[in-house]
């Protein structure tokens, strides 16, 4: 692992975008455009929005600068508007309609800059029979179909804590929109647009591949049935002696082969081109893997093309030679966090911020983007200044599987269930 490099400047340098703060894959949408030199004003609520960790920790807002604007006022919607008279692009993750009724919806916003690229983040969609329903990760890949991919033949699904569907089939769908609008905006004779990005849509579309194989009819609409889901022997996950797990994915012939001779079974396993072989194949590559610990299994197979690799836990991949070498991980802040990606030649990028505190950058916002009102000290303040104690306090709070109940105790009137759209969920 690596210190953060210096920053460059990213090839989003000038590009300026306004968050309304929320929690999941909108706040990691715009940390993917500030890892990329975009500047990030994340407009937070009084009180900030609740994590169940310390703001201070939450990597997914580094890069960016944080004000505090009460949308219940006229003040701070104007405020909100203004900064979006002189920025690029806006991220909301509130349900459908909410943030029309607090006056920062597309049509108001649009209104005041026509080239804005207005970027909406929600589970089910702008639209639809379930628009309105509250949800998470696990119910939107449910319904998509991927879940049902996941997990044993003989056991339930399972999830990849909330990576597939929040934040691959999400906060990334959102950044590819929010470009590809931007792109088009900035074009001669081009204007501004709303990206709807649901996680149902961008994990469906995720399982494009699967589809077409599907449709050749070269994999079973079943879990655990298919080549790459766990079904084939030569590629899934083993035991070792230790308790640890080694990944195989010997795919093509040449690397099975390799696979076999290493692991010292070449000639006692069955053709693996008889998929009615492949129970005895399996237990046959499983007793032998639980004859030596993980690290000795990395050792056998390091330099192959075995395609076999040490499964990993967070705290361990760091400190893995490779990924170390390439800085994959860096520590900034006294945080071990992954460094942005992807790499750019001529346009470095890099972690130049630590995690924004809700609120304390108002002074600085304000004097960068020319908006006096968003100071603190302001006469008019449309926010609030930062509250320390509220800050000091997260920590203790809630765990993140908890995040729900522990927002709607603190802000009642915000009931809504869904980690796409926490920032309001009644009528303003």
């Amino acid at each position: 692992m690596t210190t953060a490099a210096e920053c460059g400047d990213g090839p989003l340098r000038g590009v300026r975008v306004v968050e309304l703060a929320g929690i999941g894959p909108g706040p990691f949408a715009a940390m993917v455009l500030a890892d990329l030199g975009a500047d990030v004003v994340r407009v937070e609520r009084p009180g900030g929005a609740v994590l169940g960790i310390d703001p201070r920790s939450d990597v997914t807002n580094r890069n960016k600068r944080s004000v505090t604007v009460d949308l219940k006022s006229e003040d701070g919607v104007a405020a909100v508007l203004d900064l979006v008279s002189r920025a690029d692009v806006l991220i909301e993750g509130n349900r459908p309609g909410v943030a029309e009724r607090l006056g920062v919806g597309p049509e108001a916003c649009l209104a005041r800059n026509p080239r804005l690229v207005y970027g909406r983040m929600t589970g089910w969609g702008q639209d639809g029979p379930l628009a309105q329903r509250a949800g998470h990760d696990i119910g939107y890949i449910a319904l998509t179909g991927v879940l049902g991919m996941t997990g044993p033949a003989g056991g339930p699904p399972y999830a990849a804590a909330n990576l597939l569907g929040d934040y691959a089939g999400g906060s990334l769908y959102l950044v590819i929109g929010v470009l590809a609008a931007l792109q088009h905006a900035r074009a001669e004779g081009g204007e501004g647009q709303v990206v709807d990005a649901a996680i149902v849509d961008g994990t469906s579309h995720l399982s494009a591949m699967i589809h077409g194989m599907m449709a050749a009819g070269a994999w079973q609409d079943r879990r655990g049935s298919n080549l790459l889901d766990g079904g084939a022997p030569f590629y899934g996950t083993y035991e070792t002696a230790d308790g640890g797990f080694m990944a195989v994915g010997a795919l093509e012939p040449q690397f099975y082969g390799e696979f076999v001779r290493l692991l010292g079974i070449e000639d006692d396993v069955p053709d693996r081109a008889d998929p009615g072989a492949w129970g005895e194949l399996r237990a046959a590559v499983a007793t032998r893997f639980k004859e030596r610990t993980r690290q000795e299994w990395t050792a056998v197979f390091e330099g192959s093309d075995a395609c076999v690799a040490p499964v990993l836990s967070l705290r361990e991949a760091p400190a893995h030679p490779h990924l170390a070498a390439r800085g994959t991980f860096v520590e900034y802040g006294g945080i071990t966090q992954p460094a942005p990606a992807p790499r750019f030649s001529a346009t470095p990028t890099g972690v130049s911020r630590p995690p924004a505190v809700p609120g304390a950058d108002a002074a600085e916002v304000a004097r960068d983007w020319r908006l006096p009102v968003l100071d603190p000290d302001h006469p008019r303040s449309a926010g609030s200044a930062p509250d320390t104690a509220r800050i000091g306090d997260a920590a203790a709070r809630t765990s993140t599987a908890d995040h729900t109940s522990a927002r709607t105790a603190d802000h009642p009137a915000d009931h809504t269930t869904d980690d796409t759209d926490p920032a309001e969920d009644a009528d303003a």
